[in-house]
């Protein structure tokens, strides 16, 4: 009996070759999660939460929507918290596939950054009470964005992934200079820089995931 075309090994040799990219690419797009699903819902609630406080409480206190002022904290929130159970469920599902150190990785830096925002929180609602509200506004975002930046560029140099390293250098430039900026202009500036920054890095991994 005649084995079917598909069950015959290639011919040439290049062929041969081009299957093989073609099965590691298959493989490395199956085990690897869709970085603008990691990306965009943080990038996303950045520049709606921070874009949000920006128009509450802008530079020199100045008021561009009037709205109450716990409504930007609680925004911020609410975002930040679906784009974590979104990106956790995203992470989740793809190391199911994985098992072994890779695995291990995986969980030990997820629970990393839960581990640091839960102390960095707990740390801030004690010093925040001693500041006015924009000084408090200010030293709560410049330090969870300070942490986020340094938990991206840990992230990028366990998994040598030079785009999310880059990212977590550019947030906390983008920080830095929203701090010196002072209150209200940072908020604008992790905004369109920090958020936008982290739409553009998705968008980037993505491109460069194997075809």
């Amino acid at each position: 009996m005649d084995a079917n075309d598909d069950e015959l090994p290639p011919l040439d040799p290049a062929e041969s070759l081009r299957l093989i990219a073609r099965e590691q690419a298959a493989t490395v797009r199956r085990l690897t999660p869709d970085p603008r699903l990691l990306l965009w819902p943080w990038g996303l609630a950045w520049l709606v939460g921070f874009g949000v406080f920006f128009l509450r409480f802008g530079p020199g206190g100045r008021v561009y929507v009037d709205m109450p002022d716990f409504l930007p904290l609680t925004v911020l929130l609410a975002a930040i918290t679906l784009a974590g159970i979104v990106t956790g469920f995203v992470g989740a599902r793809a190391g199911r596939q994985v098992s072994g150190p890779t695995s291990r990785q995986g969980a030990m830096y997820g629970f990393t950054w839960s581990v640091a925002f839960i102390g960095m929180a707990v740390l801030l609602s004690r010093v925040s009470e001693l500041l006015p509200v924009p000084d408090a506004n200010l030293l709560w975002a410049g330090a969870m964005v300070a942490l986020t930046g340094a938990l991206h560029m840990a992230g990028g140099a366990l998994w040598n992934d030079r785009v999310l390293y880059v990212l977590g250098i550019s947030i906390s430039v983008v920080n830095v200079v929203g701090i010196a900026l002072g209150p209200g202009w940072h908020a604008l500036v992790v905004a369109v820089l920090g958020g936008g920054g982290m739409l553009v890095a998705g968008l980037v991994s993505w491109l460069r995931m194997p075809r």
